[in-house]
């Protein structure tokens, strides 16, 4: 890998006394949602204030639909849930594949045509049984990938033809074309090397095509080029207000 750089820029803390917070993403409104984990919360953060909704379950990544609901991963429930804010209720979308219950779903992404892909890592940490399935716009669920150990965050190049999905327990980035007429991974590989103590988590890609990758127990979150190479890694948080 290249040479990483360090950036001089300062994470700012925007909320904190959180039970196990997870899966950050920006609702069409450009409030910021996320999950409790252990608090079974869905929370919200606009105009320097946090709010919560209590989902039960253990919550895990978020993604929006096309109508601004809340999509999530319930690794308590081992389903896919989605929260509509206007309504205040919650339903579950998803809670099988093959006609077996999901294995603990922990991230989650829509590709361009409205399929719902997301990770099933279960208990993949010494084994190679953690899988990636897909909840495709017409309501079925099909297997995507198997094989690894504990699959994680995974996103979308702005393209929209490339699926990318942290291997956390093997601290690596894996990369294959996506077709999503039939939610299909076609030749994934092992594309970055992102190492950490555990790995991997949570990812998202800025306008420009890098990768911005959270790396668990890393304290730090490193950045990938399009080439596959390190760009930069971003400096810990620093406690300040906002």
């Amino acid at each position: 890998m290249g040479k990483m750089a360090r950036t001089n820029s300062v994470c700012k803390i925007l909320a904190d006394g959180l039970a196990f917070p997870e899966g950050p993403a920006f609702a069409p409104d450009a409030s910021v949602w996320m999950v409790e984990m252990k608090g079974g919360n869905l929370c919200r953060w606009a105009d320097g204030r946090l709010s919560r909704v209590a989902v039960g379950g253990l919550p895990n990544g978020i993604a929006f639909d096309a109508r601004g609901r809340v999509v999530f991963c319930d690794a308590g429930h081992c389903a896919i849930r989605q929260y509509d804010p206007e309504s205040d209720q919650s339903v579950t979308l998803a809670d099988a594949v093959d006609g077996e219950p999901l294995c603990k779903p922990n991230d989650l992404a829509f590709d361009p045509a409205g399929n719902l892909v997301f990770t099933c890592p279960g208990d993949s940490r010494t084994e190679p049984t953690g899988y990636i399935a897909g909840l495709k716009a017409d309501g079925s669920v099909r297997l995507v990938a198997s094989g690894f150990y504990f699959p994680n965050g995974l996103a979308f190049a702005p393209d929209g033809l490339n699926l990318i999905v942290a291997e956390t327990r093997r601290q690596r980035l894996w990369r294959g074309k996506w077709d999503a007429a039939n939610a299909r991974w076609l030749a994934p590989r092992p594309w970055a090397r992102v190492g950490g103590t555990i790995g991997p988590d949570g990812m998202a890609f800025a306008e420009d095509g890098r990768l911005f990758v959270a790396i668990y127990s890393g304290g730090a979150v490193k950045v990938v080029a399009p080439d596959g190479e390190f760009d930069q890694v971003t400096p810990s948080a620093r406690r300040q207000s906002y």
